[in-house]
């Protein structure tokens, strides 16, 4: 997907309807996102692009990620793109990319690394995460997390890249 170098090896749709309980942490998570087992394919990224399904892919493979992603929904995402800019200029983060989501609203940012542990990664993300907030509200989640389940360290592919 654009310049994105996901896990390919399996993806998630997403369902209208629960399809999963996960158990994780003395917590129980309700997935509406199916694991598909297979590659994904050409026609699915075109149909995932013309809204007829919302496909995620993985962001761990083996305990380990290739990204760091902070998604914000929220009606101050004009704010939160020039924020994130200027936070990661004063960090000397220069490789990473910002897309739109599923509406205007919603931006994904994804931060290239070179393999990580999700233990690493949680760090990397709550310095950020601690950054932002000392800026503006906190509406906005970060992957992968050491909290959320293997099935919940997913990401729904960008739509556009900003």
């Amino acid at each position: 997907m654009f310049d994105l170098d996901l896990f390919d090896e399996q993806y998630y749709i997403k369902r209208k309807t629960i399809v999963e309980q996960i158990q994780f942490d003395n917590r129980t998570f309700y997935a509406k996102f199916e694991r598909i087992n297979e590659p994904l394919t050409p026609l699915l990224l075109k149909q995932h692009q013309n809204r007829q399904y919302s496909i995620a892919a993985p962001l761990l493979k083996n305990n380990r990620t290739n990204y760091l992603v902070i998604e914000y929904k929220g009606e101050e995402h004009k704010r939160f793109h020039h924020l994130i800019r200027h936070l990661f200029k004063t960090m000397h983060i220069s490789n990473y990319t910002i897309y739109q989501g599923k509406d205007t609203e919603r931006l994904q940012v994804f931060i290239a690394v070179k393999q990580l542990t999700l233990e690493e990664a949680d760090a990397q993300l709550q310095i950020l995460s601690h950054a932002l907030k000392e800026k503006m509200t906190k509406k906005w989640k970060c992957l992968p997390s050491i909290t959320l389940p293997e099935d919940y360290n997913i990401v729904t592919l960008p739509y556009k890249q900003l």
